[in-house]
């Protein structure tokens, strides 16, 4: 079997600290609002799917370059990586009594797996942009979503006269 060469150990360098790291940190971050919530994916799942993805991208990139386009096709990273987050988000997702549960933690991760990637690949302003967007989305749009149901509750109610 030919195998592609394999990097040494002093190939471990700032840079692929930094993909990784940063991968980490930024999945925990990610996860912080949702294990704070209670909800079923919490910061470690999506530290580790943000890690993973990070490591695959590396990866991939690293045989791709090695290896050449004659012999790799670096989107099948993608393919796998949507197929992945694809079957832990429908284990995630229940129905449950007329309504759906779980499914803005399910879209969170797959979120999480694409800002991951952009780590693994480098592309820094995406990961900035993405990750500032997401803590927004998950954080503000969550508090502002719960006033608003509060007031519609409050319409509902009959008033007192």
């Amino acid at each position: 079997m030919e195998l592609n060469p394999a990097i040494a150990i002093d190939g471990l360098d700032a840079d692929l600290l930094l993909r990784v790291g940063l991968a980490a940190l930024i999945g925990l971050l990610l996860g912080f609002d949702r294990e704070l919530r209670g909800h079923a994916a919490g910061m470690r799942t999506h530290g580790i799917v943000c890690v993973s993805a990070a490591a695959m991208t590396i990866s991939v990139m690293a045989i791709y370059l090695q290896l050449g386009p004659a012999r790799m096709d670096p989107l099948r990273l993608f393919e796998a990586a949507g197929a992945f987050i694809g079957i832990i988000g429908a284990g995630l997702i229940i129905f449950s009594k007329g309504r759906v549960h779980n499914l803005t933690t399910a879209a969170h991760l797959w979120l999480t797996a694409v800002i991951g990637i952009a780590c693994g690949a480098g592309q820094w302003p995406l990961v900035l942009i993405g990750t500032v967007i997401s803590v927004v989305m998950i954080t503000l749009l969550g508090i502002a979503e719960k006033m608003v149901r509060r007031g519609h509750r409050l319409e509902k109610e009959p008033r007192e006269e």
